[in-house]
């Protein structure tokens, strides 16, 4: 018998990480929350180590330590245990829970179970139960990216309420960005005499100072009462344009009526200029003069570093969002992008690249859904100068003999990820300067002169 569709092939070397992963990390941008995994307890200590790896700070994620019986049976029980060890042990103000490969395979109603756990609990006066988010995050649905916007969709739409328009109150998306460019973006919004809503905000709990003593739950995070404004804000703005399904933004706008803004992330002078020119609109105020000087700064350092760079070739790789800001930045720096690929299978990915700018540069191949497999069998199609993206793809690049830009999640193989700043003027000035850098080091590593002037 022939079989008519397309051959499975497994995923090899994944380029992407799992979708309870962005959920950790979004509820780990709310004030109190604690992580907590409906499933078996090696899916909460491999997150809890991946995301320590990266951020080089402690992380705690719950369980409900699925075994044998509940895999079975379901997990219930498992869950209503676990969360009253939780609550507690650790007193949290929220509990985000996600659900995983496993406890979705089952087809457990966590909604349900969550219902059911309040009501139980409701006539105990020893124990109070604080919000209980929920986001259905399985992993073979999906990437990080995914369960990051579930999960930030979930905060708003548990906790969110409306009530009258206050003029100086925006709420940002930002995506999955470093601390360094969660703090940026704070600092911009409140240049602008504005109030920012950050959901979520990890910048503190993800990259603090060390403790005087030990903290159940870091301090950081959004505050809970800040997300109940969220329905009152005078718009939204959701930085990166590649979500589908369900998004803060979206809910935001269906609920409450609060005007949605989507935009690229804000990486490279025209992306940043939407997202100053947004705020403008919003405020009634002028971008700050300081902001300006630093566009002007950067569009000098275009200048400068011409020679250096035009007509050189880049492969990108990493989240939808970062991909699509980063070619259309290669573009207006005179980059070529010649392959560019995601893990995540959103299938906006290639419209969305293909509404960019690029000049006289013909369109990059574009692949979704990839793994680093496919990426190495396309690459070794094109001639590429440079890779940027995360440091799993450090192996092509060794393969290739071409530098790696470390830019996005995960970063494991460099010090210092939490501060990388990628956003706005700035960011990009940082960025701009490591990729020119970069390009210099190599010219200097293969020459047999050893130039010491470039």
């Amino acid at each position: 018998m022939t079989d008519q569709g397309s051959s499975f092939v497994a995923t090899r070397n994944a380029c992407k990480m799992c979708t309870p992963l962005g959920a950790c990390l979004a509820f780990s941008g709310v004030e109190g929350c604690l992580p907590f995994l409906h499933g078996s307890q090696g899916c909460s200590t491999y997150i809890r180590r991946y995301l320590i790896s990266h951020f080089r700070e402690p992380m705690d994620i719950a369980s409900s330590n699925f075994d044998e019986q509940s895999a079975i049976f379901g997990g219930q029980n498992n869950l209503s245990i676990g969360l009253r060890h939780v609550l507690e042990s650790y007193r949290p103000k929220a509990v985000g829970i996600a659900t995983t490969c496993l406890s979705e395979t089952i087809g457990d109603d966590v909604s349900m179970f969550l219902n059911e756990f309040r009501s139980e609990q409701a006539g105990h006066a020893d124990l109070s139960i604080p919000p209980l988010i929920h986001a259905s995050t399985p992993s073979y649905h999906g990437s990080h990216f995914d369960g990051y916007t579930e999960a930030v969709a979930a905060i708003v739409d548990t906790l969110a309420e409306g009530g009258k328009r206050q003029a100086d109150l925006v709420n940002i998306l930002p995506g999955i960005v470093s601390p360094a460019d969660l703090r940026h973006l704070r600092e911009i919004v409140h240049d602008f005499g504005l109030t920012p809503i950050l959901t979520p905000d990890y910048s503190d709990r993800l990259d603090g100072p060390p403790w005087q003593q030990y903290q159940r739950i870091p301090d950081g995070g959004t505050p809970i009462d800040m997300i109940r404004r969220c329905g009152t804000a005078a718009a939204s703005i959701q930085l990166g344009d590649t979500p589908t399904g369900r998004t803060a933004t979206g809910i935001l706008a269906a609920k409450f009526d609060v005007p949605a803004m989507v935009l690229p992330m804000p990486i490279g002078v025209r992306a940043s200029d939407q997202m100053f020119g947004a705020l403008e609109n919003i405020s009634g105020r002028p971008t700050p003069q300081h902001h300006t000087a630093e566009r002007g700064r950067l569009v000098d350092s275009y200048i400068d570093a011409h020679k250096y760079i035009f007509g050189k070739r880049a492969i990108v790789f990493g989240d939808e969002d970062f991909v699509v800001s980063i070619v259309g930045f290669l573009a207006e720096i005179g980059i070529q992008t010649v392959l560019c690929g995601s893990g995540g299978q959103s299938g906006t990915l290639k419209a969305s690249i293909n509404r960019i700018e690029m000049g006289p540069s013909e369109p990059p191949r574009v692949i979704e859904g990839v793994d680093f497999e496919d990426l190495t069998e396309a690459a070794a199609d094109v001639h590429a100068d440079l890779m940027i993206g995360h440091s799993k793809g450090y192996k092509l690049a060794r393969q290739l003999g071409i530098p790696l830009v470390r830019i996005g999640l995960p970063v494991h193989d460099r010090f210092g990820a939490s501060r990388m700043l990628h956003v706005g003027y700035r960011g990009t000035q940082q960025l701009f300067d490591r990729i020119v850098n970069t390009l210099l080091e190599q010219r200097q590593d293969i020459s047999e002169m050893g130039y010491t002037y470039l």
